[in-house]
């Protein structure tokens, strides 16, 4: 091989970003009506981009390293720490775009937030992680690193109260979290996030063509859910979307109303593409 094109290859290995693999997160399932409300804490639910600090580096939700300015994580201590990125309430196209950005400077960063809510590497349950979290963030004593506010509530009718004043307020809804549970990686009721709708992320398989005024744009996407379920989304796309539609392989997030018998939703509408989720064919 020449030895110009043994050099070229050579660059493109080293400037090539090696593959991260995803942390294991505890994952949030739906709230149903009859939870044991008691066992359970109670925080907003923050609206922006899943952060997590393995000690060392800042990490997505889908394990790609985020390159915040240095004095952001400066000082931050060696272990593990769970969060959002968050711009602000009604915010999260502000948040997306700072923390995937590799050229966002000081001033899109000032306005950015990590809300800590849990602290994965601790071995207590969650009642005995959360003043041990407050400690931590305590002392790293960064305005823009904050302790996730929690709550208990006393009754399902003071629950969904709570989430109509936080809603109308701006924000995305409330997490419910097992005062006992440890920290474990998946879905489990340890973790529960209420919202006034359903929501959820999948995978985009293909493009389908549209008809009519869609004729020569996207009509709608096939989308594979994570139990490998496909199901065609076809509403809330501007006109923009149709041009450029979500490339394949990538995920976005849609709202529903309830799922059909066989686990399917029922009237879904696109609410975005998730750039912080690992794209995959």
């Amino acid at each position: 091989m020449h030895r110009r094109h043994v050099l070229a290859v050579c660059a493109l290995a080293l400037a090539a970003p090696a593959f991260a693999e995803a942390p294991a997160l505890l994952l949030a399932k739906v709230y149903q009506p009859g939870l044991p409300l008691a066992d359970y804490w109670v925080s907003e639910k923050y609206d922006g981009v899943r952060g997590y600090w393995d000690g060392q580096r800042l990490r997505t939700r889908g394990g790609e390293s985020i390159t915040p300015p240095a004095w952001f994580t400066a000082g931050w201590p060696n272990t593990a720490l769970d969060g959002e990125l968050w711009a602000g309430r009604g915010r999260f196209a502000q948040a997306q775009s700072t923390v995937r950005s590799q050229e966002a400077g000081d001033a899109a960063w000032r306005q950015i937030r990590f809300m800590v809510f849990d602290l994965p590497a601790h071995p207590g349950s969650f009642d005995e992680r959360l003043p041990a979290l407050q400690t931590t963030v305590a002392r790293m004593g960064q305005p823009w690193v904050q302790a996730v506010a929690q709550h208990r509530v006393g009754s399902h009718e003071a629950l969904h109260a709570l989430l109509l004043r936080t809603v109308r307020a701006g924000g995305e809804g409330l997490m419910l979290h097992r005062g006992a549970s440890l920290y474990r990686a998946g879905r489990s009721d340890d973790l529960i996030k209420l919202k006034t709708h359903d929501d959820a992320e999948a995978r985009v398989v293909a493009h389908l063509p549209g008809k009519g005024k869609h004729a020569g744009k996207m009509g709608a996407l096939l989308l594979e859910m994570p139990d490998g379920q496909r199901f065609k989304l076809g509403t809330g796309f501007s006109d923009a979307d149709r041009t450029t539609p979500p490339p394949l392989g990538s995920w976005v997030t849609y709202r529903f109303l309830g799922t059909h018998h066989g686990g399917l939703p029922r009237f879904a509408s696109f609410v975005r593409v998730r750039e912080d989720m690992v794209a995959t064919q």
